[in-house]
């Protein structure tokens, strides 16, 4: 009996055997438990790092808040302090405009009593010479008259410098207003960022949000900036209070003056001889001490000039040396300590040299100084030879200044209107 067998067909591909399938197994085995191993620890990190993100977001959120709550409550603080000064400022405004007002006041009642002693000195001005101030009775009424018009020039520097004042406290003033104002702003809008949150309906993506915006400043160039405008109103009103004192001394200097300079007067033309003639003297050996001291600083002079020749011998031998040195060839010309002891040498002799010219100049300059305050003294002498003659002359008009003197001290402005009503005898329309 004949079997027949059944035809196979293998793939035409290559069989692997079980041991390596066996591996296969267990290498997909291994790689899905790392992969699931891995997928364990990214959930685990990403979860501790959305509690991490969400815990540093809202301690960030409380940082910026308290800063800005810190920075509403500085600018409050500096605020209240510009307030205050901006308060005394105004109040120093005040104050001073009516110190202003008195002193103006009292430097208009002055061109009556100076329009009256210049009517006076213009009938005696008939002298002439260096020593015109020296005769004592017009000296005294010019002395009156400089005294009124020295406090008239105070005062009105005073009133100059009291205007000059306001307008610097009035630009203080609109700096601290302007101040007030950019500080107000300036915490409405930090108080608008404090009220936002991240429900809010005004919150987007900016591009470049963290750029610094145009014209910015640090924050210390900020507190610098105020501490600056508040010392600068503080330096203003440091001395308004000396300001409004000084305009107070005046005013009453200016009413009191006259009679100060009276009683001042009898005892000022008694001395006036003996003053003249100390003087005289006292210009006298002044004269002689300098004819000394000149013919000292002559004597330095040449003494100086002949030690700026003696360095000169001392220079030229330093810098021929350097020179003759400089010959040397090949290696032998090197900048040895020779060369720089002379350099040294040199440029000390140099130094030397100028302090020498230099003190020379002085010395010549000091020297034409004295020769021309000599010759001011000598003409100064002449004068107060001549202004010793005038006093004599100058006593024999003692009682008729005096009468005037008197005139000036019981000064009435309607004394003109008076006379000038008797003198038309017009009495009887004027009553």
């Amino acid at each position: 009996m004949v079997f027949q067998s059944v035809a196979t067909m293998e793939k035409p591909l290559g069989h692997i055997s079980l041991t390596d399938w066996n591996a296969r197994v267990g290498r997909l085995r291994n790689v899905a438990d790392a992969r699931r191993a891995d997928t364990f620890s990214i959930r685990n990190s990403t979860r501790a790092l959305i509690d991490e993100t969400r815990i540093e977001g809202i301690w960030a959120n409380r940082e910026s808040n308290e800063a800005l709550t810190d920075r509403i409550d500085e600018l409050n603080s500096w605020r209240k302090i510009i307030s205050k000064t901006l308060q005394r400022l105004e109040d120093e405004i005040h104050t001073l405009q009516q110190e202003k007002v008195l002193t103006e006041r009292t430097l208009d009642a002055l061109e009556g009593p100076i329009a009256l002693i210049g009517e006076v000195l213009s009938m005696r001005d008939n002298r002439l010479g260096a020593e015109l101030t020296y005769d004592e009775p017009d000296k005294e009424i010019k002395n009156e008259l400089y005294i009124l018009e020295n406090n008239q020039r105070l005062l009105s520097n005073r009133c100059r410098n009291a205007w000059e004042k306001l307008k610097r406290l009035e630009d203080v003033r609109e700096k601290l207003r302007s101040e007030i104002e950019s500080k107000d702003e300036a915490m409405q809008l930090d108080r608008e960022q404090l009220a936002t949150n991240r429900s809010s309906t005004k919150i987007s993506f900016k591009p470049n949000s963290q750029r610094n915006p145009r014209d910015c400043y640090s924050y210390e160039s900020w507190l610098e900036n105020v501490k600056n405008i508040k010392q600068m109103a503080e330096n203003e009103l440091a001395d308004t209070s000396a300001i409004r004192e000084s305009l107070f001394v005046c005013r009453e200097k200016a009413r009191s003056i006259l009679k100060a300079q009276q009683e001042q007067t009898e005892f000022t033309l008694r001395k006036r001889i003996f003053e003249t003639q100390r003087a005289y003297n006292e210009l006298e050996w002044q004269q002689t001490k300098m004819k000394e001291e000149m013919e000292k600083a002559v004597c330095a002079m040449q003494t100086l000039e002949a030690t700026l020749e003696d360095k000169a011998a001392d220079l030229k031998l330093a810098e021929s040396r350097l020179e003759n040195r400089a010959l040397r060839r090949g290696k032998e010309l090197c900048l040895d300590y020779a060369h720089h002891s002379l350099c040294l040498e040199v440029d000390k002799l140099r130094e030397i040299r100028q302090c020498v010219k230099e003190k020379l100049d002085e010395a010549k300059a000091n020297y034409n100084l004295l020769t021309s305050h000599t010759q001011k003294i000598d003409v100064d002498l002449e004068n107060k030879q001549q202004s010793l003659m005038a006093d004599t002359r100058a006593l024999e008009l003692r009682q008729r200044l005096k009468d005037e003197e008197f005139g000036i001290k019981m000064y009435n402005p309607s004394a003109q209107t008076d006379r000038n009503i008797e003198l038309t005898h017009m009495e009887s329309f004027t009553k």
